[in-house]
């Protein structure tokens, strides 16, 4: 294999963590980062649920262009198909088997004895196999293992079909020399890992996992398992930066941009270390990442129904025919339809619903020494309610106060204001996308008060949603 993999895991990191999750675009804006800087693997968590998770790894995989996407299953083959079918469409897709080969971790959060455990990775293995050339099987806790055991589980996986095998030092207790004739004696006991890539993952528990990983790849390893930022694990900018430095030591290098290196991470940084305001509707921690997408008169149905799926849409076969006819309207007098046009156009034709909920009446008071306050009312299948909302500002007040309405946030994944006439009469349009169990939900508002198309562009995306969950 030529040069050095690196393999991101910041997304499992932190939703391991257990701190506040990422939102749905920011995950998808981290994968795009990450594509952009040059990593070899990019690791997401796996399917908890089995439709939202699974828009996200499809929506990531259809973002990713450069990189391995890598998605974890469960140890069963029942999830083994499910991931398979989400992850199916990436470029370079990859299906990780993590398995504890330690008693304690078998014992308590598996509950297998080894013969089990190890039928289980056979089982499991030969699944992703049959479905990708390329799987990864994971060593969980490898160091604190019975060697004969965890030598077995090796073949098992390998035998099976791995590709790829991942040595973990999960209690991060091993100095960096320790690390590496641990990982020699496994090469001497087993022949056949030299025909594979050998990853490893060290935990940063004595803060020495950059330096094991180092350690490793001049032992022969030739994949790391790094954080952008946070986590419990190696650095990627420390490990890129000695791979950079000492490149005499590593054929071939990492592969990694390093003049955006500085630049990217700081961006991941940012999207990581930012979350929602819990008094605000919006979702702190994303940029505007519209994609770079542009439809043209020649493009067909499919064409379009594509560069939905690549905004997070996934629109029916009737849906798709109604908003590629309004596309079509667009070109007849412009050459090119982007993101933002197609946004508006999926909000103004697609999934047109009765409304369940409608705006009876809004009062907004505002100033420049006083919080912004909403009063709305609005009515659900005709039993009038109100919310009454502090907010920033007028549109944080009045997006609080439907909330308050319906007992219910929603993640706001996109927010667009823009004129659509001129003049002091002007008419503003406003779109609002909403995300419901893994699905995007668009809402269009046009009034010349832009509080009012804004509060009628949410209220929309809410009714779609509404009518969803009511027909599910």
């Amino acid at each position: 294999m030529d040069g050095i993999r690196i393999s991101d895991i910041t997304m499992k990191q932190i939703a391991k963590s257990g701190d506040a999750a990422l939102s749905f675009k920011g995950k998808l804006e981290i994968s795009k980062l990450l594509d952009k800087l040059g990593v070899s693997v990019i690791e997401l968590e796996g399917l908890s649920s089995a439709r939202s998770d699974a828009l996200r790894v499809k929506s990531i995989a259809s973002a990713v262009k450069d990189s391995v996407l890598a998605v974890p299953v469960d140890l069963s083959v029942e999830s083994v198909g499910e991931t398979w079918d989400a992850l199916k469409d990436a470029r370079y897709p990859r299906l990780q088997v993590t398995a504890p080969v330690s008693t304690v971790q078998m014992e308590y959060l598996s509950r297998k004895k080894p013969d089990d455990m190890l039928a289980c990775i056979e089982t499991v293995v030969a699944a992703c196999a049959e479905r990708t050339p390329d799987v990864e099987f994971i060593a969980e806790d490898a160091t604190r293992s019975d060697p004969a055991f965890l030598r077995t589980a090796i073949e098992t996986a390998l035998a099976a079909g791995a590709t790829t095998v991942t040595i973990c030092d999960a209690a991060g207790t091993m100095l960096g020399d320790e690390f590496a004739a641990f990982l020699a004696s496994l090469y001497k006991d087993i022949p056949a890992l030299s025909d594979v890539a050998v990853g490893v993952s060290v935990a940063d528990t004595m803060a020495m996992a950059d330096a094991c990983e180092i350690a490793a790849l001049q032992a022969g390893a030739r994949e790391v398992k790094v954080c952008a930022v946070g986590g419990n694990t190696a650095s990627l900018a420390t490990i890129a930066a000695v791979i950079s430095a000492r490149g005499e030591l590593f054929e071939g290098g990492c592969g990694l941009h390093m003049v955006e290196l500085r630049r990217i991470v700081s961006q991941i940084d940012w999207l990581c270390s930012t979350r929602r305001n819990k008094t605000s509707p919006f979702d702190d921690g994303v940029q505007d990442t519209a994609p770079d997408l542009a439809l043209s008169f020649g493009d067909g149905v499919s064409e379009v129904l594509k560069a939905a799926r690549e905004m997070g849409y996934e629109l029916n076969s009737e849906d798709g025919q109604a908003v590629w006819e309004a596309v079509q309207d667009v070109l007849k007098h412009k050459e090119r339809v982007g993101a933002r046009e197609l946004d508006a156009i999926i909000a103004s034709v697609a999934l047109q619903v009765p409304p369940t909920y409608q705006v009876e009446s809004y009062v907004i008071n505002t100033g420049n020494d006083i919080s912004a306050m909403a009063h709305l009312k609005i009515s659900h299948h005709g039993e009038v309610s109100e919310g009454v909302s502090l907010g920033d500002g007028p549109i944080d007040a009045a997006f609080l106060a439907i909330e308050q309405i319906t007992h219910h946030h929603y993640e706001l994944d996109d927010f667009q204001i823009r004129a659509v006439t001129e003049g002091h009469e002007a008419m503003g349009e406003t779109v609002v996308r909403l995300l419901s169990n893994g699905r995007l939900y668009s809402g269009r508002g046009i009034s010349m008060d832009i509080v009012g198309s804004s509060i009628q562009a949410y209220v929309n995306a809410l009714n779609k949603i509404a009518y969803e969950e009511a027909e599910a």
